[in-house]
């Protein structure tokens, strides 16, 4: 009898202990367990990049063709706002697609009016953005570019959102105030 009571006293805790050292697939538990938070991290930190980098290349196209305002070149040949728009398109033409850029040109009266916030694009019946305007001015007017690009945005593992708009995506946006040189 006194073999049966040892057998059971042994086996119960035998098993969970065994269980509990044995260390076969601990490795693939502990990735399972980490590679989640590790893969979000990754999403987000190449998302984050994208969106900084586009603004960025943004920012950096503005100041380039506000430089074409300023010097008097747009005038000169009579830009249009597709024409121009088209100048502007050409230069981000790898990251962007064209037909999302939107540009505002304005003079204002004086630097404290000039206006460099961000533009809300409103939109008529058709889809297309009805409230930007386009006057490179003349020589001597202060003239306030605005460059705007809906950035899609991919929502990211654990929630991360970079949006800003209702439509779930990003409006970026470049702005540069310059005086236009006069005129020779």
């Amino acid at each position: 009898m006194t073999a049966p009571q040892a057998a059971s006293q042994k086996g119960p805790s035998h098993g969970c202990a065994a269980f509990l050292r044995d260390s076969k697939g601990a490795t693939a538990v502990e990735f399972a367990l980490v590679a989640a938070p590790f893969l979000a991290l990754i999403i987000a930190l190449l998302q984050t990049f994208l969106v900084f980098f586009a603004q960025e290349l943004l920012e950096s196209v503005v100041r380039q063709s506000a430089r074409l305002v300023m010097t008097g070149q747009v005038q000169s040949q009579n830009l249009s706002q597709t024409a121009f728009q088209q100048q502007v398109c050409n230069q981000v033409r790898i990251f962007f697609n064209c037909s999302g850029l939107m540009v505002d040109m304005r003079v204002a009266n004086a630097w404290s009016t000039a206006d460099t916030s961000l533009l809300t694009p409103t939109y008529d019946g058709n889809g297309n953005v009805n409230n930007m305007q386009f006057n490179p001015g003349t020589a001597g007017d202060i003239v306030v570019l605005r460059v705007m690009y809906i950035w899609p945005v991919m929502l990211g593992p654990l929630g991360f959102n970079l949006s800003n708009i209702s439509s779930g995506n990003r409006l970026i946006m470049a702005s540069a105030a310059f005086q236009n040189e006069p005129s020779s």
